[in-house]
């Protein structure tokens, strides 16, 4: 009779010491190299967690105090390694390949996501940074409001495509006041353009640069800027000044110029993105009431 009650013991002790152990294995020190990743670890609550952060984790501001190890795409193991990670964190962007093999030798644990823009793919990600930070039911409510946004995001620019055509548009990432890539298809900002209510006019794949001329013959009606040192009107202004042919086309004559973050095009899709795509609706179909009459999707 006694034997019962102490095997039960043994088996709950056991089971509790199991769950202490993959409790010690999740990584406590990260670093991210990813604007979007960064921002859905804060949001997932491991904000404490991070010991350092890339240049385009810029959001939240909290953020600002942590130590920076470089760009993404040139990251430098010595940087890193000072900071003891168990985890370092990024998408496929993240590089150069030797910095990693260099990392992974040295014993940091290297956390590789996709960056692919569809809301799958942050459906996996907000799944598999949950269980590695031990919020598997958070990430996932975290995913199904991330979709329930972009749904209604895409049924208001459904009614506002119901009086008015989609307008045709481009996006320029860089520095307005010097060289610029424009956002062809299967990119980040082309997601970001359609899933707005845009017709992205740049026919070509991934980031290209065009001339000034070529930009013109396209005349979109909306010029979507993506400047990574300047913002508003100084962006603007630094746009025309560095190309003036662009003044012919009727995104700049009707003063249709719209400002985008940067960082929301970097490392797949973050948490702002909804409320960016709300933004660009508004300027694609300004006389909208489904897109006016409420702050955000």
């Amino acid at each position: 009779m006694t034997a019962r009650p102490l095997l039960i013991g043994l088996f709950t002790g056991l089971c509790l010491a199991a769950s202490n152990l993959a409790a010690e294995t999740l990584p406590k020190r990260w670093i991210s190299a990813g604007g979007s990743l960064s921002e859905w670890v804060v949001a997932l609550g491991g904000e404490s967690r991070l010991v350092g952060v890339d240049t385009t984790s810029l959001h939240p501001a909290s953020l600002a105090v942590l130590p920076r190890i470089g760009y993404q795409r040139q990251l430098a193991a010595e940087g890193i390694l000072a900071l003891k990670p168990d985890i370092l964190l990024g998408s496929e962007e993240m590089g150069p390949p030797p910095v990693l093999q260099q990392l992974r030798a040295a014993g940091v644990r290297i956390e590789t996501l996709s960056a692919k823009a569809d809301a799958q793919t942050v459906r996996d990600t907000l799944l598999r940074l949950g269980k590695l930070l031990g919020a598997p039911e958070q990430a996932k409510q975290m995913a199904e409001h991330f979709q329930s946004r972009i749904a209604v995001q895409q049924a208001r620019v459904t009614k506002a495509q119901a009086t008015q055509a989609a307008p045709g548009v481009v996006l320029l990432v860089g520095q307005a006041g010097g060289n610029l890539l424009v956002a062809g298809q299967e990119t980040s900002g082309d997601w970001m353009l359609r899933h707005a209510g845009g017709r992205n006019l740049a026919g070509h794949k991934g980031y290209k640069a065009l001339s000034s001329e070529a930009l013109t013959a396209l005349d979109p009606q909306v010029i979507v800027l993506a400047d990574r040192s300047l913002d508003g009107d100084a962006a603007r202004t630094a746009l025309t000044r560095q190309n003036p042919a662009l003044s012919a086309t009727r995104g700049v004559r009707e003063g249709r110029v719209v400002i985008l973050d940067p960082t929301l095009l970097v490392g797949g899709l973050g948490p702002r993105v909804p409320d960016g795509l709300a933004s660009l609706s508004r300027a694609f179909y300004p006389s909208a009431q489904a897109l006016n009459s409420e702050g955000h999707p």
